[in-house]
């Protein structure tokens, strides 16, 4: 247990919270709200700077001191708190949640210096699949695998479920978030297409000066598309897929990878509807993630062996993000897309699925619904 009774005075308070220690230690259930509740301000406040800052990137030159960064600092400088709080006094979270909120700060704090000096040497750096942007989005995941870890072992007495699934969706979004440049990059260049570019003049001239040419679509579509066309449907069914199959193992409820999945793109409608009322860029929403969590879902919804669940949930997320992404560019947008990402994305996602299974085979545990949670 990592709750206990809150105390009955402030200096019994001061006692419980501000004392050294060592993970785990018990916290009261007061306590475990605030904690927790401040994390998740943290990995929101972050969110809205990560978003931000891809369109704020699709239509302004880069600056280390914009909106959009400040907002993320602010997240992160309450994240390094909490991650101080718990390594100094060991409440609120076990040894392996601590270590991963650690590492993930760690990481997070050394590729943000790795990635200035980036582009001071290579400029703008516009796409979002470079390798200090890599090193950033691992860091948060670390991050919120270490909440992940803690929440659920130590928020006992607490709604633990709800809080997971909105966990799961800042997971998704994190492991989503490179795939952004395709959905911006296609639009922005369709806009310049139509005469009407998004992008503000002066980043267009520096991009267009970076590689030596004027101002014209080929410098245009190397700014805005510079990843090949195979990578975003690869990177849907094995990376998004495979988050989405954790979540459900994880939750251990009927339609939780959906209701991930639609918690993430509901986040996106928003984001897309606030930025765009701003007079940013707009972005292809990925509405295809919902397929995706149907797909994951009806994979757990029939009792399968572990040598076959992955091999036929694969084929399901496969076919799902086939007819998603044809549903998605009829009615809505899609970036660019090679079909051979689909089959090779397939067989990733399988290969891990397959994997992820033998691992919870060989702990010894095994997915199980939720149990419903006691109210505090």
């Amino acid at each position: 247990m990592c709750g206990v009774p809150a105390p009955a005075s402030v200096r019994a308070l001061y006692r419980t919270w501000w004392t050294r220690g060592t993970a785990p230690r018990a916290l009261p259930i007061y306590g475990l709200r605030i904690v927790y509740g401040l994390w998740l301000l943290a990995l929101v406040l972050k969110l809205l700077g990560s978003s931000w800052d891809v369109a704020w990137h699709f239509k302004w030159l880069r600056d280390d001191l914009a909106p959009p960064h400040l907002i993320n600092t602010a997240g992160t400088a309450l994240v390094v708190a909490l991650v101080l709080f718990h390594t100094y006094t060991g409440y609120g979270v076990d040894r392996v949640s601590l270590r991963l909120m650690q590492a993930g700060t760690v990481v997070f704090l050394g590729a943000v210096p790795v990635d200035v000096i980036n582009h001071r040497i290579n400029g703008l750096d516009i796409t979002a699949w470079s390798v200090t942007h890599a090193l950033l989005y691992l860091g948060t995941v670390l991050m919120l695998a270490g909440v992940l870890c803690g929440w659920a072992r130590c928020g006992a007495g607490l709604p633990r479920t709800p809080v997971i699934v909105v966990l799961w969706a800042l997971v998704l979004e994190a492991v989503w978030f490179p795939t952004q440049q395709q959905e911006y990059g296609g639009l922005a260049v369709a806009a310049w297409d139509r005469g009407a570019p998004t992008a503000e003049p002066i980043l267009l001239q520096f991009a267009a000066d970076q590689l030596g040419r004027p101002v014209d679509r080929t410098a245009v579509v190397q700014f805005a598309l510079p990843m090949p066309s195979w990578l975003y449907p690869l990177w849907l069914i094995a990376a998004a897929g495979l988050v989405l199959v954790l979540a459900r193992w994880m939750i251990g409820r009927r339609w939780a990878a959906t209701a991930v999945a639609v918690g993430y793109v509901a986040y996106r409608c928003g984001a897309w509807l606030a930025l765009v009322t701003a007079d940013f860029p707009p972005s292809a929403v990925p509405v295809v993630l919902v397929a995706l969590g149907v797909a994951v879902d009806a994979a757990f919804a029939v009792r399968l062996p572990v040598a076959v669940r992955p091999l036929i949930g694969s084929a399901l997320v496969g076919t799902a993000a086939v007819l998603g992404l044809e549903a998605q560019q009829e009615w809505l947008a899609v970036p660019p897309v090679d079909p051979t990402g689909v089959l090779s994305g397939t067989l990733v996602l399988a290969v891990l699925w397959i994997g992820a299974e033998l691992v919870v085979k060989w702990s010894g545990s095994a997915p199980a619904p939720a149990s419903p949670s006691p109210r505090p």
